[in-house]
């Protein structure tokens, strides 16, 4: 009796790991809002107290963002995930390096398993909308607003 029960255990127990191991859009949504992502490439996401509006989400911002390396804007997720598999979404989430503010690093540290829900979940809004306006180099004026993210006593380079 008790070795029956123990393997019943493990055999549970082992099934549980497994799909807790298996990427899935819920766990994508999880990852999009505790990585922050929804707090640039979703417009109105801060504002609404952290909402996602399943319209907006991840259609990157018109805000850009002003610093010393000049001004960006985050990107369409969808429009970037729409052009990879999820194979090589994944390599590129290891690998990618992009301009401040976004913080690439974290993105290069996640899991496969969570690189894979968060692009199962991205893919799941359908609709890839329109492009991020274009970066804007350094000592250039933007088109659209921009926040300035330096200090105001910033060292020349």
């Amino acid at each position: 009796m008790i070795r029956f029960v123990t393997a019943t255990f493990i055999i549970v127990f082992a099934s549980t790991a497994i799909a807790a191991d298996k990427a899935s859009v819920e766990e994508g949504a999880r990852i999009a809002v505790t990585g922050g992502c929804h707090d640039c490439h979703t417009e109105g996401f801060a504002e609404s107290g952290g909402k996602v509006d399943t319209k907006k989400a991840l259609l990157g911002n018109q805000i850009g963002f002003q610093g010393p390396w000049g001004t960006t804007y985050p990107a369409n997720l969808r429009i970037t995930l729409s052009k990879m598999s999820e194979n090589e979404f994944v390599k590129y989430g290891h690998t990618m390096k992009t301009r401040p503010p976004m913080p690439w690093y974290g993105v290069n540290t996640m899991t496969d398993h969570e690189l894979r829900s968060l692009y199962q979940y991205v893919k799941s809004f359908g609709e890839i909308g329109r492009p991020a306006p274009e970066y804007v180099e350094p000592n250039q004026t933007p088109k659209t607003p921009f926040i300035v993210f330096a200090p105001p006593n910033m060292p020349a380079q």
